[in-house]
């Protein structure tokens, strides 16, 4: 995972000074000017990728819809002391205003919740939850009830995160038992190994039934056989939670990378399934629906 910059985007140290960075604050000015003119924040990175400006400075990293969006809600490039002006204050409160209004429009989730969304389902049935209007989550699946406690955006990010920081803190969360590979022969297997034994001590052998025989029994053996991948799973896990920190944030890009699936009961439990099979969870704060009013809900 990518170190987080010093510096915002845009910007960079020169003399001991910092003075904007020509070609990112060309990439800020476009990002702006593209999410005013209708582009989603997924368009927009797209896009930046294909200016080949890199968001870390002398890295090779690909731009998400995360990098998009701290960019339009970085207050410094309306200038300051430090901070030269790149955005005027009419641009800056429109995109603002405008990103503000998609988060909460009716037939809109926002970005980062549609991505969440594509991931979490149902504990009892598997199937994808549904995000209501006001925040909250439900199951509206035919084959189960509806939630008994209410499951808020809030809830999942917080028990997200919690479950990932949990696993930077303590990296032996993540161990999970399995074996490379397990070989365990079945009764096919066993009797063509007799048959190849009876063919040899045959006084008349009949070679190339017995190579016949032989490739057979190799093929049985290999369906026999079962792979596991968990270990290297595990281990790529490993490798990845020793370069990250403590997060204050969900990277949603991040939990892609990790995460399996996440999974909210009815009793409001919400679980972490990792790429290698383990499952973490989290209990949340309940609230009943018949306690919940207008004011708590939003």
């Amino acid at each position: 995972m990518a170190k987080n910059r010093r510096i915002p985007f845009g910007y960079q140290m020169k003399n001991g000074k910092i003075i904007t960075e020509p070609r990112e604050l060309y990439a800020v000015s476009k990002i702006f000017a593209d999410y005013l003119n209708g582009y989603s924040l997924l368009e927009i990175s797209k896009a930046m990728q294909e200016e080949c400006i890199p968001y870390h400075p002398g890295e090779d990293f690909r731009w998400n819809k995360n990098m998009v969006k701290r960019i339009l809600e970085n207050e410094k490039y309306l200038g300051d002391k430090t901070y030269p002006q790149i955005i005027s204050a009419d641009i800056f409160h429109r995109a603002n205003n405008k990103k503000a209004k998609k988060a909460t429009n009716l037939c809109i989730i926002p970005d980062e919740l549609k991505d969440l969304r594509n991931i979490t389902v149902c504990a009892e049935c598997r199937n994808k939850l549904f995000r209501n209007q006001n925040g909250t989550w439900n199951c509206k699946s035919n084959r189960c009830d509806e939630f008994e406690y209410i499951v808020t955006d809030q809830m999942i990010v917080s028990a997200v995160l919690n479950m990932i920081n949990s696993a930077v803190a303590n990296p032996s969360l993540l161990d999970a038992d399995a074996e490379m590979s397990v070989y365990t022969p079945n009764g096919e297997v066993i009797k063509q190994k007799n048959e190849i034994s009876r063919l040899m001590d045959s006084a008349d052998i009949e070679y190339d039934r017995i190579k016949t025989a032989i490739m057979e029994l190799a093929e049985l053996k290999y369906e026999c056989c079962t792979y596991d991948d968990v270990p290297q799973k595990t281990a790529l896990l490993k490798d990845i939670f020793a370069n990250v920190k403590q997060m204050n944030s969900l990277e949603i890009e991040f939990v892609r990378r990790i995460v399996n699936h996440i999974t909210v009961s009815h009793n409001a439990t919400i679980s972490l399934e990792f790429i290698n099979g383990v499952k973490l969870n989290n209990i949340t704060e309940r609230l009943r629906g018949i306690e919940c009013d207008n004011d708590t809900c939003k």
